[in-house]
């Protein structure tokens, strides 16, 4: 069996998970993209061995049921291609809700290392402002909030505040909320990246132990960005760095 030409070029993307489409489970979108790869003519680089597997690295992908503006991944191409003509290729090889926002040539050291922190937003439908900061000065209050998820190791219990870096209602959303007169608390909220992982899902529980908020509809949940965070508390984009190794701004 011959060898597989190696890797001579590194890009980075960062693409969205809207609408419908947030319900794509990670292995369907794994599934999707290699496809789209292949309908793009992508010269994507693959593995030695008798089962060589496309140069695909993700990074800290969204839960299922979960929209996002700041998803991650890697690939290695055996050709240089110009990042820009990619992006498009691959939007448009993508269903519309599966959205390819930027390309750049990688830069030195790893994708998943830059990441430590996401920044999600919550929309509480239902559920008014003010009854939201109530449920939200408790949590933040509190020591300790335990709460129970089911993992691949069975139901285990942990600490969901410790993670959460801020958790604040807003009171002018950036986000469409809601309409004809139904109230919509908006939550932005901040967690570090730790093992078990703290979702958002797991901040909710935590908002119904400490203060028993329970919204009559499901919440929507959105990530806006992830990255490395700062002493201030913000989130750097881990692209940032790749992009002004190539001299382009941000977006």
């Amino acid at each position: 069996m011959g060898g597989q030409a190696p890797v001579v070029q590194r890009i980075r993307l960062r693409y969205a998970k809207r609408g419908p489409l947030r319900f794509t489970s990670h292995r369907d979108f794994a599934r999707a993209f290699e496809r789209a790869l292949r309908r793009a003519a992508v010269p994507i680089a693959f593995s030695q061995g008798f089962t060589p597997h496309p140069k695909i690295s993700y990074a800290s992908a969204a839960p299922t049921g979960v929209g996002s503006e700041a998803e991650y991944l890697e690939i290695g191409l055996q050709t240089e291609t110009d990042p820009e003509e990619l992006r498009v290729a691959l939007d448009a090889a993508l269903s519309p809700g599966l959205d390819v926002l930027e390309a750049v040539p990688a830069g030195a050291g790893s994708l998943a290392d830059r990441i430590d922190a996401s920044l999600w937003r919550l929309e509480l439908f239902e559920v008014t402002p003010a009854t939201a900061q109530e449920a939200v000065t408790a949590f933040l209050a509190a020591g300790e909030v335990l709460v129970e998820r089911m993992t691949k190791q069975g139901r285990r219990t942990f600490d969901a505040r410790a993670a959460v870096v801020r958790c604040m209602v807003v009171t002018e959303p950036d986000l469409p909320s809601g309409a004809g007169g139904v109230p919509c608390a908006i939550i932005d909220l901040v967690v570090r990246q730790v093992t078990p992982a703290v979702r958002p899902d797991d901040v909710l529980s935590g908002l119904r132990v400490v203060a028993g908020l329970e919204p009559p509809v499901p919440v929507r949940v959105t990530r806006l960005a992830q990255g490395t965070l700062t002493a201030q508390g913000e989130i750097v984009d881990p692209l940032e760095a790749d992009r002004q190794g190539v001299g382009i701004g941000g977006h």
